[in-house]
């Protein structure tokens, strides 16, 4: 009887453990298998010809590359000294241009570009699929680059020395091979890298090492300057570079949201008390500049968090708390964004899930004036000039597509560039913001972008789009693809600011932190059933899209509530909650949601994980799984793994896993086109048709 009794609590302990559950598709991890591929296009070929087929997918598509091949689209500036750089993809250049124009070139109705660097051709030429990942300026004449290069479209990348005189890579220049690292110029023959130096990475698979590179050596000859452990999240060196001094920083992370920061002075470096948690935003004429993510007591004043600090460099690395106060937001207020010019701090905060752009400038203490930039809507900051105080701003909302400006951050005048043109009738609509309670009595606010002519009948196709994590927030903007595949089809479309993002401060964010996860779930549920209320939608018309950590909120949602959704796309999503921290970046991750290897956290993390709850006989929409191969930040086993996992328990779904893009998903116009045209044609397949 006692050997009975202690094998019973033995599988129990398993079960609990779960030790005792088998993964028996974890084979599909394996990404570049025979097997897994074989897989792949086995399901990719059985979903296309159903999606492909639908009837409106051929003119989705053809609408989508008609608007990401427009040449009335922005062209993004980078200033580089005299010239801006934008990289540019077309028709005629389907992996990108890298080009540059003059300003004042830039500035009038039909500039001229100098094509520096054709990404096609280059392919073509090392036969690769590459992908442009931006390039880092050799300061202040910007005659050299460092080219970051991916293959396919995922977070590694190649770092070639580029003469953008010559317009070709430097022979025998700076290379560091492909990692999911960095490199930054400290002066012409001097490189700060962050690089995979051939002792391995940390369990993230981020670099743990900073390493000062000369020129003429051997990169495993560099100079070691800052070494972490390998169960950091990863360790970065960067520079910024100014007119009387270039700053060098090491930024350790123990975690997605708490590390050190270092600084070096001659050689030597210098590590500042700070709060593990602060964020190390920019320096700002000899100023450095934080943001709090909790209140901190410096031993002279306490700070609130979510507030904006500065303190003199000098006094920074001379271990002087005399922190000053840039901002303090409010309850129902955050910092989005902080760059700076010349002479002026830029604030980029949201008021409401709403832009309001504010200035700063250093007289003895920190002078605020408001700029009177556009109002009910999305701002975001372009780029600056180091040497002036020229900047560019985007504004957009959901029915104004997006536009540039170009201001004097001193004056606090601007005026309009551009504005990308509309590609539906945005007058026939109107937008609405309402709030849902959540579980704990939380206000929820959502926006509904709908027909002015909606009848609150139930009956209305409507897609919920929400995030809900890394403080990240969701703000109103134009979005063509959206309007003309789903809004002139009848489509309502909402946008729900769940707690996990940063619409209000990091108190927001850290309230679905770990254990106390399941409160984002809630309060997307929330949404939800608030739509219903009101009749704007039924459950049988409702569709759910979310893509990366809102990948997992969708997965979660149709799990735990598939009474109220018909439809659900989940892009590369996470889903395996158990071995997320085991794939690719997701051990980076285990300050957002938790560690699975730990028992007391796998406990909270198990009852939402959707690859462990998905089960038999349950009424789960026909969900509509999408990833990519090239993702190397998400793995796409997630969503490998739920397919066959319900494809096993009978359910019927979609699945298109598109073989390069990366965590983007796609790489080049065509592909992007096909994407949102498949995603459209299954949201109408399901609830229009």
């Amino acid at each position: 009887m006692k050997k009975l009794t202690l094998l019973i609590t033995l599988l129990a302990f398993m079960a609990q453990t779960n030790f005792a559950q088998e993964d028996k598709f974890q084979w599909l991890e394996d990404v570049d298998s025979e097997k897994s591929l074989d897989w792949v296009e086995n399901w990719n070929d059985k979903s296309l010809s159903i999606l492909k087929n639908q009837p409106e997918y051929n003119s989705i598509f053809e609408k989508n590359l008609e608007i990401y091949n427009s040449t009335d689209r922005i062209a993004d500036p980078s200033i580089y000294g005299n010239f801006i750089y934008n990289f540019w993809q077309d028709k005629e250049h389907e992996r990108g241009i890298w080009r540059r124009t003059l300003l004042k070139n830039y500035l009038s109705d039909n500039p001229e570009w100098e094509t520096v660097l054709d990404i096609d051709k280059l392919s073509e030429k090392d036969n690769e699929k590459y992908v442009f990942k931006g390039a880092t300026g050799l300061y202040p004449d910007y005659k050299k680059f460092l080219v970051n290069l991916s293959k396919g479209g995922g977070d590694a990348v190649i770092i070639k020395e580029f003469d953008a005189n010559t317009k070709t890579f430097i022979e025998d220049g700076f290379l560091v091979r492909e990692a999911k690292g960095s490199a930054n110029w400290i002066d012409e023959n001097t490189l700060m890298v962050s690089t995979d130096f051939g002792n391995g990475m940390t369990t993230s698979g981020y670099p743990k090492q900073v390493k000062i590179w000369k020129r003429g050596t051997e990169l495993k000859d560099a100079k070691l300057i800052f070494e972490g452990k390998e169960d950091d999240m990863g360790i970065w060196g960067y520079t910024l570079p100014t007119k009387n001094k270039t700053y060098s920083v090491v930024m350790r992370r123990t975690s997605f949201y708490s590390g050190s920061y270092a600084f070096i002075e001659k050689g030597k470096i210098i590590t500042p008390e700070l709060p593990e948690d602060i964020s190390f935003s920019t320096i700002f004429n000899e100023q450095a500049i934080f943001e709090l993510k909790s209140d901190w007591n410096t031993g002279i004043r306490t700070f609130k968090q979510g507030s904006v600090l500065s303190i003199y460099y000098n006094d920074l690395i001379n271990g002087k708390k005399n922190f000053e106060l840039v901002v303090e937001p409010d309850e129902r207020s955050s910092i989005t964004e902080i760059s700076s010019t010349k002479n002026v701090l830029l604030v980029n905060m949201l008021n409401n899930v709403k832009s309001e752009l504010y200035k700063y400038t250093w007289n003895v203490k920190w002078e605020k004036e408001k700029i009177d930039a556009p109002e009910l809507g999305n701002i975001s900051l372009g780029a600056t000039d180091e040497n002036s105080d020229n900047y560019f701003f985007y504004f957009t909302n959901f029915l104004e597509p997006s536009t540039l400006f170009n201001g004097n951050a001193k004056t606090g005048k601007f005026n309009k560039v551009k504005s990308l043109p509309s590609f539906f009738p945005t007058e026939k609509y109107k937008v609405q913001q309402y709030e849902a309670t959540s579980t704990d009595g939380t206000k929820i606010p959502y926006f509904v972008v709908s027909s002015k002519s909606l009848k609150l009948d139930g009956t209305n196709p409507t897609l919920l789009y929400a995030y809900g994590g890394f403080e990240i927030p969701m703000l109103p903007s134009y979005n063509a693809t959206t309007g003309t595949a789903w809004l002139e089809k009848g489509g309502v479309y909402v946008l729900a600011n769940i707690r996990g993002g940063g619409e209000f401060g990091p108190k927001w964010h850290q309230a679905g932190l770990k254990a106390k996860r399941q409160i984002v779930y809630d309060d997307f549920h929330a949404v939800a059933e608030n739509l219903i209320e009101r009749k704007i939608t039924s459950p049988k018309k409702l569709g759910i899209f979310g893509g990366s950590n809102g990948g997992l909120l969708v997965g979660v949602a149709f799990t735990q509530r598939p009474d109220l959704y018909n439809a659900v796309v989940c892009a590369v999503p996470l889903l395996d909650m158990k071995r997320y921290n085991k794939l690719l970046a997701g051990a980076s991750w285990m300050a957002e949601y938790g560690d699975p290897d730990v028992p007391e956290q796998w406990e909270f993390i198990k009852k939402y994980s959707p690859y462990q709850n998905v089960k038999k006989e349950m009424k789960y929409p026909e969900v509509f799984f999408t990833t990519s191969t090239r993702d190397d930040r998400v793995h796409p086993g997630h969503a490998r793994k739920m397919v066959a996992k319900m494809n096993d328990l009978g359910y019927k779904i979609y699945y298109f896993e598109n073989t390069e893009g990366g965590h983007a998903g796609a790489s080049t116009n065509d592909q992007r086109a096909q994407m949102y045209a498949l995603i459209y044609s299954y949201l109408q397949m399901k609830l229009m048709n």
